[in-house]
């Protein structure tokens, strides 16, 4: 009798699984990408932009076609190389100077016929630096967005106000499916971490703000925020400020998980500084992207997430061997942050 029941269980199971085998899924790469840098040769005296030119720091016409040249292959790579054969539907950027450094980058032959969409504010950054949102049209269709301002003072005493990038809210509909975006380049490191750590704490709690309004008008929310946070998962703007969780299982609907803060603990990063790898570029999400073990993809969840890091975008020789491979010695690379991805699964029909 006990053989019968074991055999009707295993028979039960290999039918559950052939069915969940055989069950086919639309896959969205979610990605993000400091591009540092992305400065056109157009002098703009409203910015400090005079190193990115012909006359102040060798910056030449040619120089910067190949770094467009050379992001645009990165971007139609990311993300590709599991079951997602497209590049990324909704690609999240730090470090460019304007609208029009997008508007040649999504022209590259590689990337023209995605038909990416650009959202872009300028922000009132020092060196004139900003993050845009750029989408596949296709895929994915805006319906708002927004630039919310950091206000933060500088810890000096002086009352004045330190101008960083705003932080860009798009929301819209993917395939039908309502999410919301925030990209974030957080203020840097500049003076020390630890002087320099309350305008990040100042940053993660506008994010949190910001979430929290959008899980407000609805509890289940689908909110990603992603960005350079020049700060690992593991620093008080992240884990305190926005109140990031390291497991799945410990996020709520109304929290938020951080999947790469798992990596980092495997000592993984995206960027190199004095030989240690630290992981500032992140994407976090809403629990409602969490499967909670009933297995239900008929919206779109969260499967896995990544860091793009082929070994192309690597240092081969020299001082900063193994690095991210950016500009230096007069050469032009990609960056020294890599690109982070995630991706979303949703059942096809």
């Amino acid at each position: 009798m006990k053989i019968k029941n074991l055999t009707a269980l295993l028979l039960t199971f290999l039918v559950v699984f052939s069915v969940e085998a055989q069950k086919k899924y639309k896959v969205h790469t979610v990605a993000f990408y400091n591009v540092e840098n992305l400065f056109d040769t157009i002098r703009n005296p409203e910015i400090n932009d005079v190193e990115y030119t012909p006359q102040g720091g060798g910056w030449t016409h040619k120089k910067y076609r190949q770094k467009i040249e050379n992001l645009s292959r990165v971007i139609s790579e990311i993300g590709t190389n599991e079951q997602q054969a497209e590049s990324p539907t909704i690609i999240g950027i730090s470090e460019i100077e304007n609208r029009g450094v997008l508007e040649d980058l999504i022209k590259q032959p590689k990337l023209i016929n995605k038909e990416y969409g650009i959202v872009h504010f300028d922000s009132p950054d020092r060196r004139g630096i900003d993050v845009a949102l750029l989408y596949r049209k296709k895929d994915f269709v805006v319906t708002s967005s927004s630039n919310i301002p950091l206000y933060i003072t500088n810890t000096d005493g002086s009352g004045k106000r330190v101008y960083t990038r705003d932080q860009l809210l798009v929301s819209g509909y993917l395939d039908g499916e309502e999410m919301h975006f925030i990209v974030n380049h957080w203020p840097s490191r500049s003076g020390g971490e630890k002087k320099s750590s309350p305008y990040r704490e100042e940053a993660g709690a506008l994010n949190k703000k910001i979430i929290d309004s959008l899980l407000k008008i609805n509890p289940k929310a689908k909110v990603m925020t992603m960005g350079d946070m020049n700060d690992g998962p593991y620093n008080k703007s992240i884990k305190k400020s926005l109140g990031a969780e390291r497991t799945k299982e410990k996020t709520p609907m109304n929290g938020v998980f951080n999947p790469f803060e798992e990596m980092s603990k495997k000592g993984l990063g995206t960027l190199a500084y004095r030989d240690a790898w630290d992981l500032f570029d992140q994407i976090i999400i809403t629990g409602a992207f969490l499967d909670t073990n009933d297995h239900d993809y008929s919206t779109y969840k969260y499967w896995k997430a990544g860091i793009f890091n082929k070994p192309y975008l690597v240092q081969k020789e020299g001082q900063y061997k193994g690095y991210p491979l950016r500009n230096s010695n007069g050469e032009v690379g990609f960056s020294d942050h890599f690109p982070v991805y995630l991706y979303l699964i949703k059942e096809a029909n």
